[in-house]
């Protein structure tokens, strides 16, 4: 048939290109033609908008970028925008959760950013102020910023300024993603923007429309009395806030404020027992504090300046979350000895600095007359004081076949575990040391003889082996390894658990070498 009447290649069942490899990239013009194909009408979802309630109307207060392409904007009301576009996809706009999810932001800005943080409705104040230079500079700075929040599907736009307005004002209608006022340069930048950048009402907006003040410069040649007049007092105001006239102080969130109490004293102190009517008394005002915050404290700082302006700090830790006042001031009148008054104590400052929040304390059985449940908290606490911390622990067990590594120390009050039924010595040593001289039949008797610790020990009964195999999962030298574990007995009626390496047969699972790891009694 005529060449123009012939079917395409592909109705044919057949190409009339060369075909590409089907596991060989795309090149650029390819991606591109995918990604054109994917945002087909067919596949493309309907633009979205979250509107809230304000009175009788429903007004748009975010737009996705498809819905920002075909002139829907936050402010308008939500009719004239479903009149604007069918289909669109209206939802309730979830304020309480935007709230939480900023806070988080300023909660990690506090962290990790800058100490001067405070979350808005729609963004982020940070104090930049000795801080940019940890980053690399400002530019540098937002950018990080700019890809953090990139990284967990925000789209972020940043303004540098010596002023929160005017960083206010450019971050929301600047054209670039971060944009850096140059010092000084607060006024010529904020200019151009548009009246509404100022953060006026909607009455200031409108009356600034009627007069036809459309930009912020309009604004700037005008007398004051004139302006406040027709716009407000608050207007003025915050003009004056975005050039620089009127401080505008960030209230920066605090994480976590410690509970605390103090005491100034009228005259300075210095014997033990005034130091200790005082702790009393910050005692007592610090547990009104936890109560109040539904908190307990786990560590403590007593911080006692002195006349000349030396601190002298104390620090007590508790096993448990605590607000018993007579346990805490017992804790502390322990540390008066350690502090040194010197010519006074003029101010004495009680600090929780680790609270957790303490629930209340079942006493089921004191009601039903019997004996209320002993507290060991208070017993470790006297005895952690005496002797440290460090000198009180527990044994707990841990899920491994390797007796060395079966076992681990916890704190006093913590849960103890499931112990196995296996007969453990009562003392194993922390490393296992090598036995000497032994004589054994091989593969499975017990030694009859052996030397450990330069004394030679003749056995006279002995239980096993109790075969234990290496943890592989942890390194490849226990992938064959063996040890076979014996019980035996002296004739001195010492008992002792000991075990050989290897299984006595395959050279492979051990050296045959003794080794001595524990003992019973």
């Amino acid at each position: 048939m005529p060449r123009h009447q012939r079917p395409p290649g592909r109705e044919l069942g057949r190409r009339s290109e060369a075909a590409s490899h089907p596991f060989k990239g795309r090149d650029a013009t390819d991606g591109a033609t995918q990604v054109a194909a994917d945002q087909s009408p067919r596949h493309a979802l309907a633009p979205l908008v979250l509107v809230t309630t304000a009175g009788q109307r429903q007004i748009v207060t975010a737009a996705c970028p498809a819905a920002r392409a075909l002139g829907l904007m936050p402010g308008m009301a939500a009719t004239q925008a479903r009149a604007l576009v069918p289909g669109l996809d209206v939802r309730p706009a979830d304020t309480e959760a935007d709230g939480a999810a900023i806070y988080r932001l300023a909660l990690h800005a506090v962290r990790h950013w800058t100490p001067g943080a405070a979350p808005t409705v729609d963004g982020l104040l940070l104090d930049l102020t000795g801080a940019a230079h940890l980053f690399g500079g400002e530019a540098r700075f937002c950018r990080r910023v700019v890809a953090f929040c990139r990284r967990l599907g925000l789209t972020a736009r940043i303004a540098v300024a010596d002023t929160l307005g005017a960083a206010h004002a450019v971050a929301r209608h600047a054209s670039g993603p971060v944009t850096v006022v140059p010092l000084g340069g607060a006024a010529a930048t904020v200019a151009p923007l548009p009246v509404a950048a100022l953060r006026l009402t909607p009455e200031a907006i409108a009356a600034a429309a009627r007069f036809g003040l459309d930009r912020i410069g309009d604004l700037l040649p005008m007398p004051r009395a004139p302006l406040a007049r027709r716009l407000g007092l608050a207007a003025v105001e915050r003009l004056d806030q975005a050039l620089g006239r009127v401080a505008e102080p960030i209230v920066a969130i605090v994480p976590f404020e410690a509970p605390a109490a103090e005491r100034r004293l009228l005259e300075p102190i210095g014997t033990a027992e005034a130091i200790a009517t005082v702790i009393a008394d910050i005692v007592r005002d610090l547990v009104d504090a936890l109560r109040q915050r539904g908190l307990g404290a786990r560590t403590v700082e007593l911080v006692a300046t002195r006349v000349d302006g030396r601190d002298e700090r104390q620090v007590i830790g508790m096993s448990r979350a605590t607000r018993d006042g007579a346990h805490l001031r017992r804790m502390l009148c322990q540390r008066i000895e350690r502090i040194d008054p010197g010519l006074g104590l003029e101010v004495v400052r009680l600090i929780a600095i680790r609270a957790e929040p303490l629930a209340a304390t079942a006493i089921a059985s004191a009601l039903a007359g019997g004996d209320p449940a002993t507290d060991l908290a208070v017993t470790v606490d006297r005895l952690a004081g005496r002797i440290g911390e460090s000198a009180l622990f527990r044994v707990r067990p841990v899920e491994s076949d390797v007796p060395e590594r079966a076992v681990a120390r916890a704190g006093v009050l913590a849960p103890g575990g499931t112990w196995p039924a296996w007969k453990r010595p009562v003392r194993l040593l922390r490393r296992p040391e090598v036995l000497t001289n032994v004589v054994a039949l091989l593969p499975d008797h017990p030694p009859r003889r052996f030397a450990w610790r330069g004394a030679t020990h003749a056995v006279v009964a002995g239980d096993g082996p109790e075969r234990i195999h290496g943890e592989w999962w942890r390194r490849d030298a226990e992938i064959d390894a063996i040890r076979d574990y014996y019980r035996v007995e002296d004739e001195a009626g010492a008992r002792f658990w000991l075990f050989r390496r290897g299984d006595g047969v395959d050279p492979a699972t051990g050296d045959l070498s003794w080794y001595m790891h524990g003992l019973f009694g």
